[in-house]
C-alpha cells in the first residue's frame, strides 16, 4: 500500500514513517518546508531495505497542498494516510494572541481537510484505506496553558468521528490516536524526569516507536473492524 504520513521529518512522524515501511508500506515523507529533512528520513527507510519519497509543502495552504497531493496521486492512491502535522504556541488564553490561536487551529484543523480531502475519492475507489489522525491527551482531558492546543485535537477528535461514519462503507476505516507525554527534545525541557513520574502511572514518558507501533496496527488488515475510536496511548495518565 502507498501511505503519506504528514510531520515525517519530526520525531513521531519519523517513527510512523519508519515503521509502516517496515511493514511494507511504500511511504511519502511529508515535511513542511525543508525537503531536506524529509529526505533524512527517507534515506534511513532505503537504507533499512524499505521504500520512501520525500514531499515537502505547506498543509495550511490548500491550493499548494493539492498540488503537491495531484504529483503523489500519478502513481496511484494514497491508501494509508496518517495525519501527524501539528504544532503547538502555548499560553493562558488571557494572554494568548490571535495568531497563537488561528496558527496552531489552523495546521490541525485546516490541515487536516487540506490533506484528506483531495485523497478521499482516490481512496474511495479502492474499496480500501486506512486513515489515522494523531490526536493528543490535551484533547480528550484539556490541558492549561493549551487552549488552542487542546481546541484543535478536539477538533480533530470530532472530525474522525464523524468521517469515519461516512466512510466505514467503503471499506476504509478512520481512528485517532491520542498520545500522551511523549520523549522527544522539547519534553524533556518541559518535563524533567521527575515529575513525569509523579503525573504519569507508567512512571515515565513513551517512546515514538510505540505510538508508531498503534498507528501500524490501525493500518493494517487486523485492524478492519476498528473505526471512529480514539485509542489512548499515554502510560495510565487519566
Amino acid at each position: 500500500m502507498r501511505a503519506l504520513v504528514t510531520g515525517g521529518s519530526g520525531a513521531l512522524g519519523r517513527a510512523i514513517s519508519e515503521a509502516l515501511a517496515r511493514a511494507g508500506h511504500e511511504v511519502w515523507v511529508h515535511a513542511h518546508g525543508s525537503l531536506a529533512r524529509a529526505q533524512e528520513a527517507v534515506d534511513r527507510i532505503g537504507a533499512a531495505g524499505g521504500a520512501a519519497h520525500a514531499v515537502a509543502f505547506d498543509v495550511t495552504d490548500a491550493d499548494a497542498t493539492r498540488m503537491a497531493l495531484e504529483r503523489v496521486l500519478e502513481c496511484g492512491a494514497v491508501q494509508i494516510l496518517v495525519n501527524n502535522a501539528g504544532i503547538h504556541d502555548d499560553a493562558p488564553m488571557a494572554g494568548m494572541t490571535q495568531h497563537q490561536w488561528r496558527s496552531v487551529i489552523d495546521v490541525s484543523l485546516n490541515g487536516f481537510f487540506n490533506v484528506t480531502q483531495p485523497l478521499l475519492m482516490p481512496m474511495i475507489r479502492t474499496r480500501w484505506g486506512r486513515i489515522v489522525n494523531i490526536a493528543s491527551v490535551a484533547g480528550v482531558m484539556g490541558n492549561r496553558g493549551q487552549v488552542n492546543y487542546a481546541a484543535a485535537k478536539a477538533g480533530l477528535i470530532g472530525a474522525t468521528k464523524s468521517l469515519s461514519q461516512e466512510l466505514a462503507s467503503r471499506g476504509i476505516t478512520v481512528n485517532a490516536v491520542a498520545p500522551g507525554i511523549i520523549a522527544s527534545q522539547m519534553i524533556e525541557q518541559t518535563f524533567p524526569p521527575e515529575r513525569i513520574k509523579q503525573i504519569v502511572p507508567a512512571g515515565r514518558a513513551g517512546e515514538p516507536e510505540e505510538v508508531a507501533a498503534m498507528v501500524t496496527y490501525l493500518a493494517s488488515d487486523a485492524a478492519a473492524y476498528v473505526t471512529g475510536q480514539v485509542l489512548s496511548i499515554n502510560g495510565g495518565l487519566a
